[in-house]
């Protein structure tokens, strides 16, 4: 049945609310492994920062049943449901340079930014 969803998917989206690039996939996968972890990458939002909110990043055990994912490269990043209402649409990469290197999100839900790109408003 066209799509219909498996039920052990639970909410998971099957559209491109929000993505992982390549960059992003290739570095989660090397820390999952060194660790032995699971690839799953988990972008949440909590309040705080300078801006009023802020993101958080880590590895996952699990999916959890209201996470929205996407996988790119064997690579799952999941956002849970009330974060999802901040980060739809986002993307986010991995970016080396000589400043350092960091995971950011590109978010077109925030309005500004701080000058350390881990915070945000809407």
């Amino acid at each position: 049945m066209a799509g219909a969803r498996a039920p052990y998917l639970g909410n998971m989206s099957e559209t491109a609310e929000i993505s992982l690039t390549a960059a992003a996939a290739a570095r989660v996968a090397a820390i999952a492994g060194r660790q032995g972890k699971p690839a799953i990458f988990r972008l949440a939002v909590d309040g705080g920062g300078c801006a009023g909110f802020q993101y958080r990043f880590g590895l996952a055990d699990a999916i959890e049943a209201d996470d929205t994912a996407a996988v790119q490269d064997g690579v799952t990043l999941v956002v849970d449901e009330v974060s999802l209402d901040l980060v739809r649409g986002s993307a986010v990469d991995y970016v080396e340079s000589l400043g350092g290197a960091s995971f950011q999100v590109t978010n077109p839900n925030a309005a500004s930014g701080c000058g350390c790109g881990t915070s945000f408003s809407i």
